[in-house]
């Protein structure tokens, strides 16, 4: 009876006598699907897979009008638990359309249908592919928004240096007093284009001067397509996980940032300063109601949907520099209260505030350059003691070794920061004594600030440069007699962790790398009050599948190929259209 059910609802969706969406009358659906693993382990193998179709089909018949994720639930092991939790979702929609809210609107950047690789697929797309010839792209105009400091460049450049310049001879009989200091100003106001371009990007302004954005790789893993690298390092799922600043200012203007060159650039704080608990509140809520507005996604697992609702952790990496906000500790400190952990990133540009920072899960130091000149080039500082000041970060981090976990960062620019510098990072690893180094090739986010710094996907590394390079520069740690070794990889990210051996430990006779992290521990060990080291809060190993070697993707999800591979399987399991003779 279900074959019959899926084969009429495929039957309907390609009969063109009827209308594309001809359920578009219904407020919204959502599906739960009963399966055994036993027949199918997996979901790529078969498990559930007519409850899958049945929601795909249903979002094509009612135009996408999906209320709530689909549920699956084994009916040997977890049936009960996975349909109580679905059950509880789809509650809430009920009580919120029964008060009038609906179904809710999207936000923009927060992860819309289109992102499907199955459901926007047909037959006529296909051919109209090849039919159609390809418009010419109208291209943009220019953002009219650029950083202070480049200004000046401008000004100058208008400045004709044959017309005489205007001096005032002028002689006031009373000296001038001087204007009163003027208040702070917002750092992002809402009548800003700085705010406008942001929450044009996808971001959730808050406050004056704080931000948050749901992360692509949240998005993928709330569809069971795999979570970022900090998982198969760390153990943070990446549905659990939220990305933000207490500052959206920085004192970097660096080649591959992501900022789209519109946000506030300083070496001092000079804005209004927002109190933790306004930003700690707004955060929290911003990335709960784009949480939300993912339920009507294409693929999006109920369980892991329910499972959001919980911030775990939070990555304090988004934009800017999270350390230059004032009051960051008091910040920390209400995460941690939460048993939310915390990743920091700093870019090694404020000494004073990281030598005062208190504790965090993860303490990061962006290591884009291994000398000065190449720092200079890669992250364009606006301090002009810039190359001290990054030294200065690295002897704290070297003291702060046995308190934090430390990370330094490297993000490889090829043509910037890869030629012959292995030895010079090298020495900075032997200056900082990080626990860990995660060595990254830079992604090309094509905006225009970074085409304007020289950066094209010419500077893009390929993977196997990357692992190349974490070689060499392995190899050249262990001839100093430093400790390190390669620990995992996550070829998705083309990112790969070098670890100190501290984090190596027996198990069952046998050395094993332990990069993951007790969270449970670290907490417990936090409000306990007393002292402890990175140490006393390593978690179990570091699984199989994430080791040096074997990729790093998580074989409990399912692995998306975009390059074609799911389209044409689609379009060759899809029927052909009805035709009346």
């Amino acid at each position: 009876m279900l074959d019959n059910f899926l084969e009429h609802l495929q039957e309907t969706h390609h009969d063109f006598r009827i209308d594309t969406a001809p359920l578009t009358g219904i407020l919204g659906y959502s599906v739960f699907g009963f399966g055994d693993r036993e027949g199918w382990p997996t979901e790529e193998e078969g498990f559930c897979s007519q409850g899958k179709d049945v929601d795909k089909w249903l979002a094509k018949l009612t135009a996408k009008k999906r209320a709530y994720p689909l549920g699956i639930g084994d009916v040997k092991s977890d049936a009960q638990d996975r349909l109580k939790e679905w059950r509880l979702g789809v509650q809430d929609i009920l009580l919120d359309v029964c008060a009038g809210k609906g179904l809710g609107e999207g936000v923009a950047g927060s992860g819309d249908a289109v992102e499907s690789d199955e459901e926007d697929i047909d037959d006529d797309e296909v051919e109209s592919e090849t039919a159609q010839p390809t418009k010419p792209k109208k291209t943009k105009a220019k953002s009219s928004l650029d950083d202070v400091e480049d200004l000046g460049k401008m000004v100058k450049s208008e400045i004709d240096p044959d017309e005489p310049m205007e001096v005032d001879f002028t002689t006031y009989k009373k000296p001038v007093k001087a204007a009163a200091p003027a208040a702070p100003k917002e750092m992002v106001p809402k009548s800003s284009p700085t705010y406008s371009s942001l929450t044009k990007q996808g971001y959730t302004i808050v406050g004056s001067h704080s931000g948050v954005k749901i992360c692509r790789w949240t998005k993928s893993a709330l569809r069971g397509r795999g979570s970022c690298y900090k998982f198969s390092f760390y153990g943070i799922r990446s549905h659990l996980c939220m990305e933000t600043t207490p500052s959206l200012s920085c004192s970097n203007k660096c080649v591959f940032c992501w900022r789209h060159g519109t946000n506030p650039v300083g070496t001092t704080w000079r804005w209004v300063v927002d109190p933790p608990e306004k930003i700690f509140e707004g955060v929290k809520e911003g990335h709960y109601k784009k949480i939300k507005m993912m339920r009507g996604v294409p693929g999006v697992r109920a369980e892991r949907f329910a499972e959001a609702m919980r911030i775990r952790h939070c990555a304090l990496s988004l934009v800017g520099e999270p350390i230059f906000y004032p009051h960051i500790n008091e910040f920390m400190a209400m995460l941690h209260k939460e048993h939310i952990s915390s990743f920091l990133v700093c870019n090694a540009q404020h000494p004073a505030q990281l030598a005062t920072l208190k504790q965090v899960t993860q303490l990061y130091v962006s290591i884009d350059a291994s000398n000065k000149e190449s720092l200079r080039k890669v992250d364009r500082p606006l301090n002009r003691d810039f190359w001290e000041r990054f030294c200065a970060c690295l002897d704290i981090l070297r003291e702060k070794r046995f308190q934090h976990r430390t990370v330094f960062r490297l993000t490889l620019v090829k043509g910037f920061n890869m030629a012959d510098e292995i030895a010079g990072y090298a020495d900075l690893v032997e200056r900082g004594l990080p626990c860990f180094v995660e060595i990254k090739g830079v992604t090309y986010c094509g905006t225009a600030t970074s085409a304007a710094a020289g950066l094209t996907m010419q500077n893009v590394p390929f993977y196997a440069e990357v692992q190349e390079f974490v070689e060499a520069l392995n190899q050249e740690l262990n001839s100093r007699g430093l400790e390190y070794g390669i620990a995992a990889e996550h070829a998705h990210s083309c990112c790969v962790l070098l670890a100190s051996t501290r984090f190596r430990k027996q198990v069952d006779g046998e050395w094993k790398w332990c990069t993951l992290i007790d969270y449970d521990r670290f907490f417990q060990l936090l409000e306990s009050g007393e002292d402890f080291k990175p140490e006393d809060y390593m978690g179990e190993p570091t699984p199989e599948w994430a080791l040096w070697g074997n990729g790093g993707f998580n074989p409990e999800d399912e692995r998306v190929y975009r390059k074609g591979k799911n389209k044409v399987k689609a379009v060759e399991e899809a029927p052909k259209p009805i035709v009346e003779i």
